[in-house]
């Protein structure tokens, strides 16, 4: 069944495709489809920071809908002013990916939505019952629960920010509009860059529709080692210290392996790498093609795959601050011991 949405066509599932334009569908799960009322309240519960324990973090603090979907640090900040260990990938487009966070450990964005409240350093709830309370206590947010899901439960509001989040998508970059025919609408150095980083080996692992890997099942996951070639520059950068997929699975097999990520927006999203050390785009090529193709790439050579990447960049749908429901006669904040 399709289901329009912001100009999008919502489909149960979505092609396999090798390089090639955001298509006009993406893929829904069964168990949550998407109506506009679900759609709704995903987005308040996305802006609001009462799923924090004091009230300061939001899905959007991390993840700004506003501007590229990250917060633009090396490492996000949570609760009381911690530090996470991880640079916030883009939630834009990420419907597209096959598996979520930079290990790969969330099978779907329900999955996914479900993290955040319940890190210490993100967001501090003791737990999912403690959610659910403060949730049925903000009287606009029980009424929309019963209506959509018949009840509020901390799945129902996974799948609701997930409903939201599958919303977020960019379309018409110059890239998709070249592969759709416009030849004008890419220039020179970037059909250049696109060339180079096909034959240098870039699309090895950046190529789908989220130069993120292959349509996959969800919760598949397309995973590669990183670094695969020790330089100077993984000493430089850290890259090397987290240990990334083996933290979740503590096989050896899985060290320093990570869900490749997707270039879509890259131009948008610095600073780079799952610890945001590198500070610009043309380094991260550099350190791209020296530690994972063992290549040496001249500045010309850069110059025109980060033009390429730059075609990347799409649309990004106008997105409107929700009003949250509000309380009266009491505060929620600092009610959880």
């Amino acid at each position: 069944m399709k289901y329009p949405i912001a100009g999008i066509v919502l489909l149960a599932s979505t092609p396999a495709l090798a390089l090639d334009a955001i298509p006009d569908s993406f893929p829904t799960p069964m168990d949550n489809p998407i109506s506009n009322a679900k759609v709704e309240l995903g987005k308040q519960l996305f802006f609001d920071p009462r799923l924090s324990i004091d009230g300061t973090v939001s899905c959007n603090s991390c993840h700004n809908v506003m501007a590229s979907g990250t917060d633009s640090r090396p490492t996000s900040v949570g609760v009381n002013g911690q530090r996470g260990g991880r640079n916030a990938p883009t939630v834009w487009n990420a419907a597209f990916l096959s598996t979520q966070f930079w290990d790969g450990r969330a099978a779907t964005l329900e999955e996914q939505a479900k993290g955040p409240p319940l890190n210490p350093i993100e967001m501090g709830m003791p737990n999912a019952q403690a959610v659910v309370d403060r949730l049925e206590s903000i009287p606009g947010y029980k009424a929309q629960f019963n209506a959509i899901f018949g009840a509020v439960s901390y799945d129902n509001m996974a799948k609701a920010i997930a409903s939201y989040e599958r919303t977020l998508i960019t379309i018409n970059s110059p890239f998709d509009r070249h592969m759709k025919g416009d030849k004008t609408a890419m220039s020179d150095k970037a059909i250049k860059g696109m060339k180079r980083f096909n034959t240098i080996g870039c699309s090895g692992c950046h190529n789908g529709v989220n130069f993120a890997g292959p349509a996959l099942a969800t919760g598949t996951g397309f995973f590669q080692k990183f670094p695969l070639f020790n330089n100077p520059l993984i000493a430089k950068y850290n890259l090397a210290k987290d240990k990334g997929r083996y933290e979740v699975t503590q096989d050896n097999a899985d060290i320093n392996t990570w869900r490749v990520p997707s270039l879509r927006n890259i131009a948008t999203t610095a600073p780079y790498f799952h610890n945001g050390a590198v500070k610009t785009l043309e380094e991260a090529v550099h350190v791209m093609a020296t530690s994972q193709l063992d290549k040496k790439l001249s500045d010309a050579e850069i110059s025109e795959i980060v033009a390429f990447l730059e075609s990347l960049t799409g649309e990004f749908p106008a997105q409107t601050m929700p009003r949250l429901p509000g309380i009266t006669g009491s505060s929620l904040v600092g009610s959880i011991k």
